[in-house]
């Protein structure tokens, strides 16, 4: 029984109950649900979005798979520069990064997000991720054709990587080392933390078994929104984020994230371009020492390690609101700095 989120009615917690493996399922219930989350007391939806053009579309990519991606920008300047948005796992574009983007945006930035094949609302088997290099295949494909627009094609281009997302964004690096002028990573998922990694008894087990039912949620996992929520009342309305994909992990996607997890921590010195690190202290998630270590260990002369004291995983949406303002303080910030250089 899937858990009942307060203030929704019958109706509408049938369709947050209901099976979200494939894409059809996950547009209704985040249509039902739109209007509901966009009211919720949380610092990230009372951003307003005066000022602001927000474009929703569905693109089919070479690969045949229907990509949902969502643009904001300044309805009347011309944007500073262009920040491109890779989210976490289980994660879609249209929940907590709704207000995230619109801060940013707000700041003078053209912001462009899409839902990996397989997340939020993209079509393909709901928290399956085949390959992890296909994946980033995709955001590659996806996001230069929005550089390549004339609109946008002088303006400096940033990736913002959220936890997976932070190594979607290093993996797109390292296939395209000069592609990009930065890089702001939130508590990158540049290694998951140990505590989050099955025993190398359970692993060499799940390997044998992905082998055979790679789709299987079998992987065994602490509760993600209890180790990433620092602030109790945030951590309970990730509820409402009724797209997101909180069953156990499927057996394949486990092993391609443990995989590109190793690739990119021994490829850390080859990460060239300026960049930004954030990462809570107390983060059980993701390893805040592995950052420390991509920061040492990185070629790139321009980089920048931020660590904030007693924070969690989430730092943009599960902590004290000052503690939220100061982390995008500094990443607006560091954009500013960065957009102003010449190219």
């Amino acid at each position: 029984m899937k858990q009942q989120l307060p203030g929704v009615d019958a109706k509408l917690q049938k369709i947050a109950d209901s099976n979200m493996d494939e894409a059809p399922a996950r547009r209704r219930a985040r249509e039902a649900f739109k209007d509901i989350q966009l009211n919720i007391d949380h610092i990230l939806f009372k951003t307003p979005c005066d000022g602001l053009k927000m474009k929703e579309s569905y693109e089919v990519n070479s690969r045949g798979i229907e990509i949902f991606c969502k643009s904001w920008l300044p309805e009347v300047s011309r944007p500073k520069a262009t920040v491109f948005f890779c989210h976490g796992y289980g994660d879609t574009c249209t929940f907590f990064f709704e207000g995230i983007a619109r801060k940013i945006a707000l700041a003078g930035y053209g912001v462009f997000a899409m839902d990996y094949p397989g997340f939020g609302l993209s079509q393909g088997l709901h928290g399956y991720i085949p390959s992890f290099d296909g994946l980033v295949d995709d955001v590659i494909e996806h996001y230069s054709k929005i550089k390549e627009n004339p609109e946008f094609h002088s303006l400096r281009t940033f990736i913002f990587g959220q936890s997976m997302g932070g190594a979607v964004a290093l993996k797109m690096h390292l296939k395209q080392p000069k592609a990009w002028d930065g890089a702001v990573l939130v508590a990158p998922m540049c290694k998951i933390a140990d505590d989050m990694v099955p025993s190398k008894l359970v692993t060499q087990m799940l390997i044998a078994m992905a082998n055979v039912f790679p789709k299987r949620k079998l992987v065994p996992q602490k509760d993600l929104a209890e180790a990433a929520f620092r602030e109790l009342k945030k951590k309970e309305q990730t509820a409402y984020n009724v797209i997101a994909y909180k069953d156990k992990p499927r057996l394949w996607t486990a092993l391609e994230m443990l995989r590109t997890t190793q690739e990119i921590d021994d490829r850390l010195e080859e990460v060239s371009l300026p960049i930004l690190i954030l990462h809570g202290e107390n983060d059980t998630v993701t390893d805040p020492s592995v950052s420390k270590a991509l920061f040492e260990k990185a070629k790139s002369s321009d980089k920048t390690l931020k660590l904030y004291k007693d924070a969690y995983h989430s730092l943009l949406e599960g902590e004290p609101d000052e503690l939220i303002n100061q982390v995008f303080g500094d990443i607006i910030s560091w954009l500013d700095d960065h957009s102003s250089k010449c190219t």
